[in-house]
């Protein structure tokens, strides 16, 4: 049995499958071609075991022997420290993967991800709260990324952990049409999921959710 056990949620709704964060673990674990399995744990009333490996009773976590480590970003450092394929070996390069690790969750994500959830419970463009979040994605983040996208293929010189979390991060805001004028973004996000690694991740993790709709049913 593989030492590396990945846990996401049984069951989720329809409207997040394909982004639910266990996928960015999947990702790295099959570029790195790992051996892993997958557990779950309930969707519903999370009970005091999911606390204890995840404070916030979230997904993902990972287990690696004796080590449970949470928090997507937080899994994709540990695995790129241990895999030549998932970040590279030179001091320069993988200090340019780390940065861009935490850029993609600390200054994208948290412009990316409260625009893409107003559009995703369907709230008025028009408000005040969405044309600022709106103004802020798109001046202060994805302008300032383009020219840096535009200029290379990955973030680190060759593909890493920087590029699973940056491309996932912008393929949620385009799920919304988000880069419809930032076109380096919208290439980068293309050449990323383009890749196998990330067809089978999506694909295992879309069957693991449909798997559970027949138990549903079936109950």
């Amino acid at each position: 049995m593989p030492d590396l056990t990945l846990t996401t949620f049984d069951w989720v709704p329809e409207p997040p499958r394909g982004f639910v964060r266990d996928l960015r673990v999947r990702w790295a674990l099959e570029e790195a071609a790992l051996p892993y399995r997958v557990a779950s744990v309930p969707f519903g009333p999370r009970d005091a075991e999911h606390f204890a490996h995840q404070p916030f009773g979230q997904v993902p976590w990972l287990t690696d022997g004796d080590i449970s480590i949470f928090e997507s970003g937080a899994i994709l450092l540990h695995l790129g420290e241990r895999n030549e394929e998932l970040m590279p070996t030179d001091p320069r390069g993988r200090s340019q993967a780390k940065q861009w690790l935490f850029a993609a969750l600390n200054s994208v994500e948290m412009a990316g991800l409260p625009w893409a959830l107003f559009k995703f419970t369907g709230n008025d463009d028009s408000s005040p709260a969405v044309k600022f979040f709106d103004d802020f994605l798109r001046t202060h983040r994805l302008k300032h990324l383009e020219p840096v996208l535009a200029s290379r293929e990955w973030l680190a010189g060759t593909f890493s952990v920087a590029d699973i979390l940056m491309s996932d991060v912008l393929r949620l805001v385009d799920r919304f049409d988000g880069l419809a004028d930032s076109p380096a973004c919208r290439a980068y996000v293309a050449r990323a999921t383009g890749r196998p690694a990330f067809a089978k991740a999506h694909a295992d993790q879309m069957a693991h959710f449909a798997a559970a709709d027949k138990l549903r049913r079936a109950d």
